[in-house]
């Protein structure tokens, strides 16, 4: 246990033999968002996925991520959701990334606001339930809103299309004195 002034600043498992160590994923984060390349055969990865830590929704997300903004992109995409491990419960995480995987919004920004959503177990929005009380079906159950799903419910749009042929008049003028 490391303290700070009367409060624990970190806690460790006590290393009982010679050249024991104990690598946490945690710690390499920041390096390896600048050198995501390093995160598939690092060690730290290795003793995450042996302790649990990193879970079936982490590799799940990754492999997404991966998919989604190819190799390096992806890496950090995961290694920013897993920054947020600092600030919210593991279970709201792994939440947020799950909902993230269903609504196919491979971005860190969407895991962290569903962990948050998870994380506040808040009821779904008044805007999203039907006067019986039943979310609507663009709601998804993940509180992402599917777009297409909405757009599908939304009235006829009946406006003129744009013109701009006001200012194409302007091209055809010429300045003065270029004639």
């Amino acid at each position: 246990m490391v303290n700070c002034r009367r409060e624990i600043a970190a806690r460790h498992p006590r290393l009982t033999r010679r050249g024991d160590f104990r690598d946490e994923l945690d710690h390499y984060l920041e390096i390896l968002l600048v050198k995501p390349g390093a995160m598939a055969g690092s060690t730290a990865l290795v003793t995450a996925r042996q302790n649990g830590a990193f879970t079936e929704v982490h590799e799940a997300f990754w492999a997404a991520a991966r998919a989604a903004h190819g190799d390096a992109a992806g890496t950090r995409a995961l290694i920013e959701v897993l920054l947020l491990h600092r600030r919210m419960p593991a279970a709201a995480v792994e939440q947020g990334m799950a909902a993230a995987i269903r609504a196919g919004a491979i971005t860190a920004d969407v895991v962290a606001v569903e962990a948050r959503r998870a994380a506040a177990m808040t009821p779904p929005p008044a805007e999203d339930l039907d006067d019986e009380g039943e979310p609507l079906p663009w709601a998804e159950p993940s509180g992402v809103v599917s777009l297409t799903a909405r757009r599908a419910q939304l009235p006829e749009d009946k406006r003129p299309l744009p013109t701009v042929a006001h200012y194409d008049q302007l091209l055809t003028r010429q300045p003065k004195g270029t004639a």
